[in-house]
């Protein structure tokens, strides 16, 4: 058994990657498998429904396809088989004549007929898919089912329980940073250096007797806490950006990849591969930045000068096995990935590091955080304020008035008539109230609440890439085609404000350098006034 063996269970393609009910006897791979098994939280809630499920109980333990249903109902179907049963993949049937429906039909049936628990693992498509074509022998399956998919709590029976991959998200932001607990915690047992970890045991032995491979240099790359901070952070700016979701399956996958391919840790995370998740990462190619430093550092390099601070570095890089690094991208990756390493910092890669620093992910998780924890109190309220005024509201009023660009702060832009251009004066401030009490979860968006002079306009969902459009708006981007989901939901925004605009008073009229004010007095006349400016 050498290293690449031990990793490949790590692959997408590794029999080992799905889990299935084998007999008990257990190989050497599979005792690696074993070693690196992270429970998570939504395995501890499964455990507690499943010890304690009472006879006329069904547990649905339901997500996406490799997110680790498989492996959590493999672990304790053998173990509680006897008084409890399971249909481990509703996707399934028992024969080539029989559909996954009628299977999970036949199921229920079975289920009703006897005292045991049902435990069952589907997809939360293959729920829908039962909700809608199931037989009608099971329609109270059937309507709880629905009633989960619409979020309707209260009409689920207390006797379904439905545990849901979503509900225990793979990220968190908090306070202390961002990370992702089940990757810190599965690469961190992965690379532990202690020989009772079989994996460091195979690198160490294969380093003692053979001196460094490009694995194995890979290896002790990714055993640096820093570094697998810095690609769970690569992680999450695929998740917020991309809108990639991590599943555990993947992540297996992922850190097969960047260890076990031809090229160094630093080139394989931003290479070709087949792994949804380094197809998004090679997006932040940190070789792809363009700044004076960062550009400087490519010239020099083709141009075989080297600064003091980079000599030192690849020195230093030595000792972890890293020798033959040919190009300044791949330095630049190498100097990304190390940014945060403490043995390896200078002053010559603080000045590239800088360059690296990403804030649109900090000022996000930052807003994300504001508004899940926002309490209403003077302090939060002043940071909440100064998002909504100088970032959404401001960037709604630049957009609403891209074709009047002149008009004053609370003025907005309604219509133009031959030349003639119409606007009005409105009050856009945050609906606290609505923020305090709404429900942030997910970390892909939050809901954002504005007020236009009382009205409570619908909550605009915020996600990162369209916090980067409203900071780019208001330095004075102008929205295209590209921006297209974007551009829909400032659309809406603005298409509400209209509707409060039209049952103002006051109306502005604006062409060159005049300007007229109609104001409705009580219904009984109209005043007009106008100056030249």
């Amino acid at each position: 058994m050498n290293l690449a063996q031990a990793l490949s269970i790590l692959s997408k393609s590794s029999p080992y990657a799905v889990s299935t009910e084998r007999d008990n006897t257990q190989d050497l791979l599979s005792s690696y498998k074993d070693y690196i098994y992270i429970q998570t939280d939504i395995e501890t809630a499964f455990k507690s429904a499943l010890t304690s499920a009472k006879p006329s109980e069904i547990i649905f333990l339901c997500g996406s396809s490799g997110d680790g249903k498989s492996e959590i109902l493999t672990r304790y179907s053998q173990q509680y088989k006897a008084t409890r049963d399971f249909h481990l993949d509703a996707t399934h049937s028992f024969n080539p004549s029989q559909t996954a429906i009628q299977a999970l039909d036949d199921r229920f049936t079975q289920f009703k007929g006897n005292d045991k628990p049902l435990i069952v693992g589907i997809n939360i498509g293959m729920l829908g898919n039962y909700a809608e074509e199931g037989a009608d022998q099971h329609n109270d399956v059937k309507a709880s089912i629905k009633a989960f998919l619409e979020n309707r709590a209260e009409d689920i029976p207390t006797n379904h329980t439905f545990l849901d991959f979503e509900q225990y998200p793979k990220f968190t932001l908090t306070q202390e940073g961002s990370t992702s607990d089940f990757a810190a915690k599965f690469i961190a047992r992965l690379t532990e250096q202690s020989l009772d970890n079989p994996f460091y045991a195979l690198y160490n032995s294969e380093v003692e007797k053979q001196g460094h491979t490009i694995l194995t240099a890979n290896f002790a790359l990714l055993a640096l806490e820093s570094v697998q901070n810095n690609v769970i952070s690569l992680l999450l700016k695929a998740r917020l950006i991309k809108d990639q979701f991590l599943t555990a399956r993947a992540l297996l996958d992922f850190v097969f990849q960047i260890l076990a391919m031809d090229g160094y840790l630093f080139d394989n995370l931003f290479s070709e591969a087949d792994n949804e998740l380094i197809e998004h990462i090679q997006c932040f190619d940190p070789s792809n930045i363009h700044t004076r430093k960062i550009d400087e550092f490519v010239l020099q390099f083709g141009l075989g000068i080297e600064d003091k601070g980079f000599s030192a570095l690849k020195e230093q890089v030595k000792s972890l096995g890293v020798f033959d690094v040919e190009t300044a991208s791949s330095y630049l990756r190498l100097v990304y990935l190390l940014k945060d390493e403490e043995q390896f910092v200078n002053d010559y890669t603080n000045a590239l590091k800088v360059d690296f620093e990403n804030t649109l992910v900090n000022q996000y998780a930052d807003i994300w955080l504001l508004h899940k924890e926002f309490d209403g109190l003077g302090k939060q309220r002043q940071k909440i304020n100064r998002f909504y005024k100088d970032t959404l509201i401001s960037a709604i009023h630049c957009y609403c008035n891209r074709n009047s660009p002149l008009l004053d702060r609370d003025a907005y832009f309604i219509s133009e008539y031959n030349g003639f251009k119409t606007a009005v004066e409105l009050e856009v401030k945050p609906d606290f109230t609505a923020i305090k009490t709404s429900d942030v979860g997910k970390i892909g968006a939050f809901n954002a609440y504005i007020q236009v002079d009382g009205h409570t306009l619908l909550p605009m969902p915020i996600s990162i890439n369209l916090l980067e459009l409203l900071t780019k708006i208001n330095q004075g981007y102008r929205p295209n085609k590209h921006d297209k989901n974007a551009v829909l939901l400032l659309d809406e925004v603005i298409e509400q404000i209209i509707t409060v605009a039209n049952e103002k008073d006051t109306l502005f009229i604006l062409k060159d350098d005049k300007r007229y004010k109609i104001a409705n007095e009580d219904d009984e006349y109209f005043e007009v006034s106008g100056n030249l400016r």
